[in-house]
């Protein structure tokens, strides 16, 4: 049987919650205003490809391939990273919702997050070095073991990250975001 592929076609207000997107290679794809929310995206290739204003909520993502790709304006609520084919995996987010989502011990380095919603999302173990945070909500996100080498967090906020069960050298930070690096000692700024 021969592999679907689609290449450089605009998908637009689709809805793939009942009947799920068929599964194949989708390169240089863009797909405007779709409904992906507890879809299963198994084993899918999405290879630069565009999603702009989609929800993916509590998608499936086992074996799904996301090399190059963009979320722009997405809800992308619990998602598991973690599951997605870890070849060539690379993304960037801007003005995303994705809460309570999980990059567990990803390596996702150089991956650019701009104003976007992290909130409960865990990057225990993962390989975030190099990234950027920008003007970025990480409240209650999960850092423990977690590789911020190089990572900009100057504009992010509602971080707590501890400097002893992370790798955090040449991170960059902001003075008034500095709290963020000590509130694990218990100790009171003012």
């Amino acid at each position: 049987m021969e592999k679907l592929y689609i290449s450089e076609k605009t998908f637009d207000k689709k809805e793939y919650t009942k009947t799920p997107l068929a599964k194949g290679e989708y390169e240089r794809c863009t797909f405007l205003h779709c409904d992906f929310s507890g879809s299963n995206v198994k084993g899918i290739q999405f290879l630069e490809c565009r999603f702009e204003g989609c929800n993916l909520s509590l998608a499936q993502l086992a074996d799904a391939q996301l090399q190059d790709c963009l979320f722009k304006e997405c809800k992308m609520l619990g998602l598991h990273f973690e599951q997605c084919n870890p070849f060539g995996l690379s993304f960037a987010f801007e003005r995303c919702t994705l809460d309570r989502s999980s990059f567990f011990k990803l390596k996702i380095k150089e991956t650019k997050f701009n104003n976007t919603s992290l909130k409960e999302t865990d990057f225990t173990e993962a390989d975030v070095s190099v990234s950027v945070f920008d003007n970025c909500d990480l409240a209650r996100a999960t850092f423990d073991r977690t590789n911020l080498e190089k990572t900009n967090f100057r504009t992010a906020f509602n971080y707590s990250i501890d400097p002893q069960k992370n790798r955090i050298k040449k991170a960059r930070f902001s003075l008034s975001g500095i709290a963020g690096l000590l509130d694990t000692f218990d100790i009171k700024i003012d």
